[in-house]
C-alpha cells in the first residue's frame, strides 16, 4: 500500500483519486472546495490543510489542475508541494500543464532528493470514473517504472513519451489535433446540410474516404448529434490546451495557422458564454449561424 497525495479534486480529479483510494492506497487530499474533500473524505481518505501538508505525509503526490500556472503555484509556493516533501518523494503532475513549467518544478524537486513524473491524461471525465484513461508519460524510466502501480489505478492505455516534460508535449500536440477535427466537423456538416445533404448521407461517405475521423466515429454520435452539449471535455479546457501547444509551437518558431483557426473557435465560444459545455457545442454555433441542425436520426 502506497501512501499517496492527491491535489485537485475538480471533474477529472475526484474520480482519479477515488480509484487510487478503491485500489488499496492510503489517500490524503487536498483542493481548494472543502466540499470536494468532503466528499473524499467520506469514502476514506484524510483531509490535509495544504499542499505541503499533503507532500509531508505522502511518497506520491498526483497534481490534477486546471492549467500550468496553478500547477508552479502549487509545487513552488510558500506553502507548495516542493517546501514539505521529504527526500524520496514523487510528484506526477498529471494536469494539462506546459514542458517548460514542468522542467522548472522537476530541477526544484531534484534538489531536494526528489523526483517528478508527468502524465497527463486523455479521454473523458467518463474515463476517469472508471480508470480507463489513456497516460501520456515522461520522465527518468526507472521513476516512471516506481509509481507505475499509482498511474495503473487511473488509466489503461500507457505511453512512454521519453523525458521528463514530453508528457506534456504529447497532450498539448494531440489536443489542439483532436479539437481542430471537433471545429472542422463542425463546418463541414453544417455545411453539407445547408447544402441539401442528410448526416447519413455525409457520414456513410465519408467512413469510406480519408475525411473519417474519431471524432465523428466516437465522440460525436455520444454528445453533438444528439443535440446534448453537456459536459465531457468543457470547451474552456479544450480552449486552454490549445493555446499551451500553440505557446510551445511559437517558441520553437513553427508556424500553426490552422491551430490557430482553431483556439479563435473556441475564444468565439468561450465570449457566446459555451465555455462550460462540452467542446461539441462548437456543432451549436455552426448550427445557429447556418439555421440548420445538425441531428442523427432517431
Amino acid at each position: 500500500m502506497a501512501k499517496v497525495g492527491f491535489i485537485g479534486l475538480g471533474i477529472m480529479g475526484a474520480p482519479m483519486a477515488a480509484n487510487v483510494l478503491r485500489k488499496g492506497n492510503a489517500l490524503t487530499v487536498f483542493d481548494v472546495s472543502p466540499a470536494a474533500m468532503d466528499k473524499l473524505a467520506a469514502q476514506g481518505a484524510a483531509k490535509a490543510a495544504s499542499p505541503a501538508a499533503v507532500a509531508a505525509v505522502s511518497d506520491v503526490v498526483i497534481t490534477m489542475l486546471p492549467d500550468g500556472p496553478d500547477v508552479e503555484r502549487v509545487a513552488l509556493g510558500p506553502d507548495g508541494i516542493v517546501a514539505g516533501a521529504k527526500p524520496g518523494l514523487v510528484m506526477i503532475d498529471m494536469s494539462s500543464s506546459q514542458p517548460d513549467i514542468t522542467r522548472k518544478i522537476g530541477a526544484a524537486l531534484s534538489a531536494k532528493g526528489c523526483a517528478m513524473v508527468d502524465s497527463p491524461v486523455g479521454k473523458t471525465a467518463d474515463h476517469a470514473v472508471t480508470g480507463t484513461l489513456t497516460l501520456m508519460v515522461g520522465g527518468d524510466p526507472a521513476i516512471v517504472a516506481k509509481v507505475r502501480p499509482i498511474l495503473d489505478c487511473m488509466g489503461t492505455d500507457f505511453f512512454d513519451c521519453g523525458a521528463l516534460g514530453n508528457g506534456h508535449a504529447m497532450k498539448a500536440t494531440n489536443n489542439l489535433l483532436a479539437t481542430t477535427l471537433v471545429a472542422l466537423n463542425a463546418e463541414i456538416l453544417a455545411a453539407g446540410i445547408k447544402a441539401g445533404l442528410t448526416l447519413e448521407t455525409m457520414t456513410s461517405v465519408m467512413q469510406k474516404t480519408m475525411a473519417w475521423n474519431n471524432q465523428l466515429a466516437v465522440a460525436f454520435p455520444l454528445r453533438p448529434l444528439k443535440g446534448d452539449f453537456s459536459p465531457g471535455f468543457m470547451l474552456k479546457l479544450a480552449h486552454k490546451d490549445c493555446r499551451n501547444a500553440l505557446r510551445m509551437i511559437d517558441a520553437m518558431g513553427i508556424d500553426a495557422p490552422i491551430g490557430k483557426a482553431t483556439l479563435a473557435a473556441c475564444q468565439d465560444g468561450i465570449d457566446q458564454g459555451y465555455g462550460a459545455n462540452d467542446v461539441g457545442v462548437l456543432v451549436k454555433m455552426r448550427e445557429e449561424k447556418a439555421g440548420v441542425k445538425v441531428r442523427a436520426a432517431k
